[in-house]
């Protein structure tokens, strides 16, 4: 069994979305959505509503030295949008 769920993105983006229900996670680029919200119940033990993914491509970088340029190109990965249930919360920094 693979990991499906990699690892919650805490950005501002999606700050703003968790006071409307919603959380971001990056999650193994081969799962489907279905697969998805059972690892999120199993893991939280919450009711998804629902699941949107979107693949991340991975953006151009390149940055300066002193003595040459250096490019290379970031990952690409899948994010999912979970939704859950009005009046449920994930609460990520529990353990801490």
């Amino acid at each position: 069994m693979s990991i499906i769920i990699k690892r919650p993105i805490l950005t501002e983006k999606s700050q703003e979305l968790q006071k409307g229900g919603q959380y971001v996670f990056e999650v193994a680029s081969k799962t489907n959505k279905v697969e998805i919200a059972k690892e999120i119940k199993k893991m939280y033990g919450v009711a998804v509503v629902s699941v949107n993914t979107l693949r991340q491509f991975g953006k151009k970088k390149s940055r300066s030295t002193k003595t040459k340029v250096t490019s290379g190109i970031t990952s690409t990965y899948k994010k999912a949008i979970v939704t859950i249930a009005k009046g449920e919360v994930i609460d990520f920094y529990d353990g801490i």
